[in-house]
């Protein structure tokens, strides 16, 4: 077996992988607008998330009061003594104004809320912890898989916002769509992933709804939808292995179409983004990129004229290699 590395399109600040089926709107006539264009987003979590538990010295033994308490990796954080829990900085002053009393914490684990208490202790500087480290919030860039004008909607990335160092999906709270711009390029190699690197260009231009196992979610402001031919979506069973090509930015604002093949279809699932294999073919994205990197995810895929899917991940033992998820699992009308 591969090894593979996902294909991190918000490269600053996330990993992936996921369970939630995505739901969205699409055109009547199954026909949308082809994005490839870069965007950054500003993604802020519903609660904040667990990424790491870890004990302290209280002055006379180690101790994890979270741990001890019942959190767990990945956990999220809603409520701590009834006051709602947005950032990292709330957490810290809830224990900082505990008084060593025993506190009252919802938290999300799977879907699921539970109650636990934790008892918070002082370090050797006198500060109540809890001994967990936690994340409230990330950035980066990625790229748009298509339009629907009709409802000024869009998808993108192919697969969710995950924590870098968990793996686990972030909880949506809040999430801006920005304008980003692509300054360089980092080649991948063996055994390592490169990256497209770029910044943010102005205000928001969208919202983020959903954060999903198949991409992300949301609407354009002001009808802002970009201008475009329109292309129809495939079916699953019209992808095929052969010549397709693969749209994406890896300079500046506007994309580019360049070669790549369909080597192999995998699975039909629509729960899985990595449904065919692709290879890039096209020798100026070989030479500029050392073939698939972060930040291409989301990456429209047209087949014989239609949209067929979005480049999610990059094999980490040959760059040139990755999956693709179908856009028809990226779509329910």
């Amino acid at each position: 077996m591969k090894k593979i590395i996902k294909t991190t399109a918000l490269s600053l600040a996330i990993a992936l992988f996921a369970a939630v089926m995505p739901v969205t709107a699409a055109a009547k006539d199954n026909s949308v607008i082809l994005g490839g264009q870069p965007f950054g987003v500003k993604f802020y979590n519903d609660g904040v998330m667990v990424i790491e538990l870890e004990e302290f010295f209280n002055g006379s033994h180690y101790v994890c009061p979270a741990k001890e308490g019942g959190i767990e990796v990945n956990d999220v954080i809603k409520k701590a003594n009834g006051k709602e829990i947005k950032t990292n900085e709330d957490l810290m002053e809830a224990a900082a104004d505990c008084g060593g009393k025993n506190m009252s914490f919802i938290i999300e684990r799977n879907g699921k809320e539970l109650s636990k208490n934790i008892t918070p202790q002082k370090n050797t500087v006198g500060s109540y912890l809890l001994g967990a480290w936690v994340r409230d919030s990330c950035a980066g860039i990625g790229t748009v898989t298509f339009y629907s004008p009709e409802d000024n909607y869009f998808a993108a990335l192919g697969h969710g916002i995950c924590d870098r160092d968990t793996g686990a999906m972030m909880p949506l709270g809040e999430a801006e769509l920005v304008s980003a711009k692509i300054s360089s390029t980092e080649k991948s190699s063996t055994g390592k992933a490169g990256s497209l690197n770029g910044y943010f260009t102005g205000n928001a231009i969208g919202k983020v709804t959903k954060n999903t196992a198949n991409g992300i979610y949301g609407t354009i402001f002001d009808n802002n939808v970009p201008d475009g031919e329109r292309i129809e979506i495939a079916d699953f069973d019209e992808i095929t292995t052969g010549d397709a090509q693969v749209i994406t930015t890896v300079h500046g604002e506007e994309p580019e179409s360049y070669s790549l093949k369909i080597t192999g279809i995998r699975n039909d699932n629509p729960r899985n983004n990595e449904n065919f294999v692709i290879k890039v073919t096209d020798e100026r994205l070989l030479v500029e990129c050392g073939g698939i990197v972060q930040g291409m995810s989301g990456s429209p895929i047209v087949q014989n004229g239609k949209l067929v899917g979005a480049v999610t991940h990059v094999l980490l033992n040959n760059p040139e290699e990755g999956y693709g998820v179908a856009a028809q699992f990226m779509v329910c009308s």
